[in-house]
């Protein structure tokens, strides 16, 4: 794990809204502080400390945009990632059905330019390279980038700035798609971002974002979305008001059920008016208002919503410990963590069980539980079994029928307690 860089703190804490620059931030959530969601350390690193930083929920009372106050330095985040995406369930067809669907809807000329602004291991660019088209990612983690260069995908391993933006435009011409996947929300500097974005593009040229949907995760509960890599959490109605402050328009917008709840984006430079379809655009502006998505009050049933089922799960565990069950988890992904941290459950379980082999033999952050294969169930035979992967229960329980038929229960915390 890479310590951060001395000249500079390692969690940075804002009074002022990364989009719009108001200091008027609300809290909605209070979540628990936590180390970096994704540091799962091997057993020879179980001795070095590893710092919590505070996860508090705001929400600007000028644009709408929820956010995370608190800034951890991205060298300790995304230098050592051990992420993949295309171990992630249903990623890999996602993606190659996103590529042929922007590619259809912006309808660029053959061995046009596509950039993916955190690319990981290149597996939305390959699809794009699959379709004709020349391809560059831009990823920080420094074992992501090599390992993706030397499978044949160029991967520049930075983070992505304006300064960058100006090196790669003038070394391979201007892009016709800039993509930016579960990223765009990752950015502190939105400004330089958007600059970087701007100074890329070729004239009919189109940023494609994709990012989880705040009233999505609202509505769902999806508090396992919360964690210190996501700082801003999206509506479309702030969206709109940003880019034109960097001479661009959000041109169109489409709803996705990715990641519980997801945002495509369209954007163009300005004055490039109907050339692509807005598609779920107005609908989901006009909702975002009749839902109070954009005003802090109107989430204090969000809040209240969480904060009774935390006390619920809390009463069920203890009464579970106290009857001597053995419990475990299922999942070890970085919203893991934030439940695990949320929900008291440090000292609760007695393991974890992933399907990802490169999670297998680690360890969790902060509460160094051991991450173990799911044949794990079977052969330790837990009582019960936490659910933590909630979202992805229905192919999980299809996988382990087995051990529920041998007498096995899963317990999903979200988006409220239940069995199965």
């Amino acid at each position: 794990m890479i310590a951060a860089v001395p000249s500079r703190p390692a969690v940075v804490h804002r009074d002022t809204c990364r989009l719009c620059g108001a200091a008027d931030l609300a809290v909605v959530l209070r979540l628990e502080p936590t180390p970096p969601g994704d540091h799962y350390v091997t057993a020879d690193a179980l001795h070095v400390p590893q710092p919590a930083y505070p996860m508090t929920l705001v929400m600007c009372g000028q644009c709408g945009l929820a956010q995370l106050p608190d800034v951890v330095d991205p060298e300790i985040l995304y230098r050592d990632y051990i992420y993949n995406t295309s171990i992630s369930l249903g990623l890999v067809r996602h993606f190659d059905d996103y590529a042929a669907s922007v590619l259809a809807r912006v309808a660029p000329a053959p061995a046009s330019l596509v950039i993916d602004i955190g690319s990981n291991d290149g597996t939305l660019l390959r699809a794009f390279e699959a379709r004709g088209m020349r391809v560059l990612g831009i990823d920080p983690a420094r074992d992501v980038a090599r390992k993706a260069t030397g499978a044949g995908l160029e991967t520049v391993n930075a983070f992505f700035t304006s300064g960058l933006a100006d090196e790669i435009r003038r070394d391979r011409g201007p892009a016709a798609i800039v993509t930016a996947n579960n990223v765009f929300a990752n950015v502190d500097d939105l400004d330089d971002f958007a600059a970087g974005i701007r100074r890329l593009l070729a004239p009919d040229g189109v940023f494609v974002f994709e990012t989880g949907y705040f009233p999505d995760l609202v509505r769902q509960s999806i508090i396992d979305n919360i964690y210190q890599e996501h700082l801003s959490y999206y509506s479309v109605k702030p969206l709109q008001r940003f880019f034109p402050r960097h001479g661009m328009e959000l041109a169109a917008v489409d709803h996705e059920p990715t990641k519980g709840g997801s945002i495509r984006g369209f954007v163009q430079l300005a004055g490039a008016h109907g050339r692509l379809p807005e598609g779920a655009l107005a609908a989901l502006v006009a909702d975002e208002g009749a839902g109070g998505f954009d005003r802090p009050e109107k989430l204090r049933a969000f809040s209240e919503r969480t904060e009774t089922l935390r006390g619920s799960l809390a009463a069920l565990v203890g009464d579970l410990r106290a009857r001597g069950r053995m419990l475990a988890g299922y999942g070890a992904s970085v919203g893991v963590t934030t439940l695990l941290y949320y929900f008291d459950l440090g000292s609760a379980l007695s393991f974890l069980v992933d399907d990802n082999p490169v999670r297998h033999g680690r360890f969790t952050p902060g509460h160094h539980l051991p991450v173990l294969p799911s044949g794990a169930l079977y052969e330790k035979k837990p009582d019960d079994v936490l659910l933590l992967a909630w979202r992805y229960a229905d192919p999980i329980l299809k996988r382990h029928a087995a051990y529920r038929q041998a007498g096995g229960r899963f317990i999903l915390p979200l988006p409220e307690i239940s069995f199965a």
